[in-house]
């Protein structure tokens, strides 16, 4: 009776096992890539726009969903901390209220998708999967705790606003176009302004609502040249660089002093 109660968790556990294979060789699967790997920047860069491509794979059997695919790329740059302040007019003049410091956020963010969010997925979906610029995790500094806010937060509204007037934050839902029902494409603004660092490009596709697959791939963008040098120095060489910015604004000055010297 022990025996044959050990045969049939057995058989039960290999029927799992082999349901399971069959349900991920059915799953879709991504393939992408971008144009560019590798953004250098130099003394004359005024932006550039790279080329997200790729292909959704399937098994011979798998359809099409009716609906058809959507899909949602988020890019995000290098992590640093910011802070937000608030202005307030005190007897005509304008100074700092209060603040709020951003922890470990993108300093560049775009999110592309082929439709509306809000049609792809339903809020719940958007929030855990952080699609969208009012979904993605943007931690706080709040009082003594650490948390991300509602997205209506003044704060949070404040910071994203100020982000995407730069540039370096933005949103468009009709920025991914299929090709055909498993070929897409899409671009990737890099405005003048972009930091460098490495950029992670999250491609999730998502069908009737639900997240069936996703990916990750990455560029860098680099300073060359003279900036590269000047960067360098001064991260690696705070003093020196400190010191010679010093004797160049002493030299200026007394440069200057001479030109319009009046006798």
């Amino acid at each position: 009776m022990r025996t044959r109660a050990i045969c049939l968790a057995t058989g039960l556990a290999l029927l799992l096992g082999v349901t399971f294979i069959a349900s991920d060789a059915r799953a879709e699967h991504l393939i992408v890539s971008v144009s560019n790997h590798r953004v250098t920047v130099t003394p004359n860069y005024s932006g550039e726009e790279l080329v997200l491509f790729g292909s959704i794979e399937r098994e011979r059997d798998t359809p099409v969903p009716r609906s058809g695919y959507d899909l949602v790329v988020t890019v995000s740059g290098p992590r640093v901390d910011m802070v937000t302040r608030r202005k307030e007019r005190w007897f005509g003049i304008w100074v700092n209220a209060d603040s709020r410091q951003f922890l470990n956020v993108p300093a560049y963010l775009a999110i592309f998708a082929n439709r509306p969010l809000d049609k792809i997925a339903t809020p719940d979906i958007l929030r855990r999967q952080q699609l969208g610029l009012n979904n993605v995790l943007l931690t706080q500094r709040v009082g003594p705790d650490y948390a991300d806010v509602v997205a209506s937060d003044p704060f949070r509204r404040a910071f994203i606003r100020l982000r995407t007037d730069l540039g370096l934050y933005q949103e468009n839902t009709s920025a991914v176009t299929f090709l055909t029902p498993t070929l897409f494409r899409t671009g990737i603004p890099l405005p003048a302004e972009v930091p460098t660092g490495t950029y992670t490009v999250g491609i999730k596709l998502l069908a009737d609502g639900a997240l069936i697959a996703k990916t990750e791939t990455a560029f860098e963008i680099v300073k060359v040249g003279f900036e590269q040098f000047v960067a360098t120095t001064a991260r690696q060489h705070g003093l020196l660089y400190g010191v010679a910015t010093a004797c160049m604004g002493l030299m200026a000055g007394w440069m200057a002093s001479i030109v319009f010297r009046r006798d």
